[in-house]
């Protein structure tokens, strides 16, 4: 009978308890999970490093793992209290990084490549994946380049390489790779929730990003998304609530001050009799909510993760606003032995943007006359003027609203054929749809007709991809190869139409077009354009290593993309690396380096981002003196098929060249990291639009590859990371990231290449940016501003001496792209608390004030238009001088911004009762952007307006950009 009771408890469950801490410092590993060998129960480690858990035999086993640390088993026998003490991995040695149809141990990797996993990403109110990164890695520079919820964040990996193509990275989500092409307008990749990565690998050197071989030339980020694990079920949810208002308001003048200086600068005053702050009628304090709840866990055969996530992100501009669903199912299932393994990952999002005329907006609060009145007498009706235009009219009457839907899956199974031989095949499919309305209603006062735009878009994208790898281990030699062929096949669509004059009724164009009153061709032609782009490649890579010391890698790429002339189709991409662990070497081993590697590598990769079919001839049947020929002395045009653009098959790839040294350490056993890369990338081949030399060419313009010409890239980067435990348990780490940085053009045919048009009027016309041999890319080409002569009129530098002012008098007065750039941060935790700090900044860059050339000179003062006092600051000008394009308004853009503070507190469940529903609770306050140092006096020092020219890229201009926020996130995680 007492054999039958104890039998009947043991199947009931034997409760195991006990504590998971540093096997070094006896410190709790808090949210560390203890789970059943072989079986799906789990628990989660409290604050106080306490655990129970329930086994139902003696021969259980329990796992005890940490992430960072060596996984420790336990049989359980008889005991009832198991305390374990884990040893940490030296410097993350084990950590497995993302290298492209692959991942590597971290110790095995040759080329630059760094790894930011999901505990250190940045806090805050986050859109896209490059927020998360800022900061994080040495040589990349993330600019968010708007304070817009969901605009467009500037990204370039170890400095811009082309001229009109962009420097946008190759993103590849969980094994496909993306179309960087948005849908719709914003960031191509507000479809992501943060909250459902897991880790982001960045590939800087041509030697790890060659296996994309044309995707590649600008850098590649591997996005991989959050996995179930075998062994522990478990429930997240969390949710934050932000509160942003503007971080700093331009300084335009009070009412009152208005009142002053339009006597004192020679106007005559018109005083409404009000005060009004228009940048406060405009702004709001907004409101962000954010609800993740995710679901994850498995058996040895099955495992999953499934997440939903919902976001509700108010502008402080008003009748701004994102609002963004996502929903992810990511599945692994086992069969036959774990000889087939399938991945499956599904996503779907629906992004809705609401956004004002934020150019037309801004131009308004800034400028307007403060003593004119916000409101008529009844206090909520928009007051109108006859000269000045009222914003919140605007705020009325003007509506852009965009919807996105993206649906996204790809499914990997893969075969292992035989010992050390594995098939993979990985098929994606990315398909966005986006519908955009641009409304404007029918008014009495002011005039206004109304009218409708509607744009239609939409992007497929498929990839599928069968690739071989095979490792085998010969003692001392271990060999690792692989060999694939891709396919990926991307149709884009974009159709327009538009209607005009709408009747004054409750009904918006938006939701019942058809009582727009009128359509006519010269008004409402409909639009559209359409194309289909397909890549195919093959490649390989075969890694070597001998005796775990000495490493070698070697890759090549062929791509063949549509975009290019039947010569030329494909592009040979090769790279290869070395690798020497000199810490496995016998003279370094049982010391405190537990980690020297030295590496190095040389590698091309190419460029694609051409218009599509720009290498075909193209026809045109319009009739007249540009098109086509007169038959007679008569001046009559016959009909007929001629050329507007001829045949160009000669055009090849443009190519990226880089050379890579580095070296990465682990000292005091692991307790002080880091990396130190030197490089040098040479873009070639430069693709461009440029005017025919050939004088029967139909064409105005056509493309072709520009010999000689170069953008070089060099610089340094460095990583250092530092943790340390003291003896009472409170744990630091601090470290931080510097890149040095140089960009130069060269070779280049033509004196300058023009990009930047300015905005505003009266700078119709004007540029700012050039291309010029020997300087950077975003070099600014101004006439040098001097001070003002006798009458007061701006005086520029002649440079050629002639004795006149013209476009031959411009210089290179600086450049957008920062020289160096650094980031450092610092975390603290004791017992259950945690602080952390994360600072970046620029300098050796400059912004041109585009706004102020526009808006803050003298003669707007004088004529009752609002500036700020720099406008008038000079008593020496002359009311009547006018604001040209110069490096009057050229400003340093050197900051040093506090980008997030978070204080975090780890609930102790067990002592409050709760660790049996609610095995992890923490609570968190994180203050993003609330301090900048900078002596630039506009919005905020991260600009750059796309004002490019005939798709050559502009850098560094601000122009009515959105203000930035600062803003404080309460917020709340919880585990099941």
């Amino acid at each position: 009978m007492l054999c039958s009771q104890a039998q009947l408890a043991l199947a009931q469950g034997n409760k195991i308890s006990g504590k998971l801490v540093d096997a070094a410092t006896n410190e709790p590993l808090v949210g560390g999970s203890v789970s059943i060998k072989g079986s799906t129960k789990g628990t989660t480690v409290d604050a106080s490093g306490q655990y129970s858990i329930s086994v139902t035999s003696d021969n259980a086993v329990l796992e005890f793992k940490f992430v960072g640390y060596a996984t420790k088993s336990v049989v359980v026998g008889k005991q009832t209290q198991i305390n374990v003490g884990l040893t940490a991995n030296a410097a993350d040695l084990e950590q497995v990084v993302v290298v492209g149809y692959g991942t590597q141990k971290k110790t095995d990797v040759t080329g630059s490549v760094k790894s930011v996993a999901s505990a250190a990403f940045n806090k805050g109110i986050i859109n896209s994946p490059e927020q998360l990164l800022q900061g994080k890695v040495a040589g990349v520079n993330v600019t968010s380049a708007t304070g817009e919820p969901g605009g467009s964040q500037g990204i370039t990996i170890r400095g811009p390489g082309g001229i009109r193509s962009g420097s946008t990275p190759l993103f590849v989500i969980d094994g496909l790779a993306l179309d960087n092409s948005t849908t719709g307008g914003g960031n191509p990749l507000n479809f992501l929730n943060p909250q459902d990565i897991e880790t982001i690998d960045v590939l800087k050197d041509a030697s790890a990003t060659a296996i994309y071989g044309s995707r590649g030339a600008n850098g590649v980020i591997l996005v991989t998304t959050k996995k179930g694990k075998a062994g522990a079920s478990k429930i997240e949810f969390s949710t934050n609530v932000g509160f942003s208002s503007i971080a700093r308001a331009l300084p335009v003048l009070s009412a009152s001050d208005f009142r002053t200086q339009v006597v004192a600068n020679g106007g005559t005053l018109e005083d409404f009799g009000s005060n009004t702050d228009w940048q406060n009628e405009i702004t709001r304090q907004a409101m962000t909510k954010n609800y993740n709840l995710s679901l994850g866990g498995g058996a040895s055969k099955l495992t999953y993760y499934a997440a939903f996530g919902a976001q509700m992100q108010q502008g402080i501009l008003k009748n701004n606003q994102l609002d963004r669903l996502t929903g992810r199912m990511n599945v692994n299932q086992k069969f036959w032995d774990d000889r087939l393994s399938l991945d499956a990952n599904i996503s779907f999002s629906n992004t809705v943007n609401e956004r004002p005329a934020i150019e037309s907006l801004l131009g308004n609060a800034l400028t307007n006359n403060p003593t004119l009145p916000a409101y008529s007498a009844d206090g909520k009706t928009p007051a109108t003027f006859v000269s000045q235009s009222n914003p919140l009219t605007t705020l009325q009457l003007f509506k852009d609203i965009n919807t996105t839907n993206r649906f996204i899956a790809n499914i990997s199974p893969s075969m292992k054929l035989m010992k050390g031989l594995v098939y993979r095949m990985n098929f994606g499919y990315d398909n966005s749809t986006s519908v955009r309305d641009v409304q404007t209603l029918a008014s009495n006062v002011p005039k206004i007709d109304g009218r409708l735009d509607t744009y239609n878009t939409s992007n497929l994208n498929n990839l599928i991809e069968n690739y071989l790898t095979y490792n085998l281990d010969l003692g001392d030699h271990s060999f690792a190869a692989m060999v694939g062929h891709s396919y990926q096949k991307i149709q884009y669509q974009w159709r327009t139409f538009s209607i005009n004059k709408f009747p004054i009724v409750p009904t918006e164009p938006i939701y019942n077009p058809g009582i727009g009153q009128e359509l006519t061709l010269a008004t409402n032609k409909p639009g559209g354009s359409a194309f289909i782009n397909e890549l195919q490649s093959f490649y390989t890579r075969l890694n070597y290593q001998y005796q775990d010391k000495y490493l070698a890698t070697a890759t090549v790429r062929a791509d063949g993309s549509s975009k290019f002339g039947s010569n030329n189709r494909y592009g040979i991409f090769p790279s290869f690396s070395l690798g020497w662990r000199i810490s496995e070497e016998p003279f370094l081993k049982n010391t405190s380096i537990s980690n020297l590697k030295l590496r190095g590598g040389w590698g091309q990769t190419g460029n694609q981002e051409i218009p599509p079919k720009i290498t075909q001839p193209l026809f045109t049947a319009t009739v007249g003196s540009a098109t086509s020929y007169p038959l007679d002395a008569s001046a009559s045009f016959p009909a007929g098929i001629t050329y507007s653009r001829l045949a160009n098959p000669d055009i090849k790839w443009e190519v990226s060249t880089q050379m890579n040294i580095g070296l990465d350490f682990a000292f005091l056993n692991g307790a002080l990291s880091g990396s130190i890369d030197a490089f040098n990338k040479v873009s070639t081949n430069m693709l461009l639009e440029v005017i025919p030399a050939d004088p029967v060419q139909p064409a105005t313009s056509v493309w072709t590859n520009v010999n000689n010409m170069e953008i070089l890239n060099s610089g340094v980067e460095m990583d250092l990371d530092y943790k340390f435990t003291t003896k009472s348990g409170v744990r630091f780490n601090v470290g931080g990231n510097l890149t040095l940085i140089n960009n130069e053009v060269k070779g280049s045919p033509y004196s300058v290449i023009p990009s930047g048009s300015a905005s505003g009027s009266g700078l119709t016309s004007a540029t700012i940016n050039g291309y010029i041999n020997g300087q950077p890319i975003g070099t600014f080409f101004l006439k040098e501003f001097i001070g003002f002569d006798d009458k007061g009129m701006s005086k520029y530098k002649d440079q050629d001496g002639d004795g006149i002012i013209t476009d031959k008098d411009r210089i290179a007065a600086g450049t957008a792209l920062p020289t160096t750039q650094y980031n450092f941060f610092g975390n603290v935790a004791y017992k259950g608390f945690d602080l952390s700090l994360q600072f970046n900044g620029v300098s050796g860059n400059k912004i041109y004030d585009n706004t102020a050339n526009a808006s803050f000179y003298k003669l707007k003062i004088a004529k009752n238009t609002n500036v700020t006092p720099s406008a008038y600051a000079d008593a020496k000008e002359s009311i009547n001088n006018p604001a040209p394009i110069s490096t009057r308004y050229l400003k340093d853009g050197a900051f040093l911004r506090l980008n997030n503070v978070t204080l975090g507190y780890q609930l102790p469940t067990a002592k409050l009762g709760i660790n049996k529903f609610i095995s992890n609770a923490r609570l968190s306050v994180t203050g993003q952007n609330l301090w900048v140092n900078t002596n630039y006096d506009g919005y905020d020092p991260e600009v750059n307006k796309d004002n490019s020219i005939n798709g050559v890229l502009s850098y560094g201009i601000d122009y009515m950009s959105y203000p930035k926020a600062k803003s404080l996130i309460v917020g709340l995680n919880l585990t099941f």
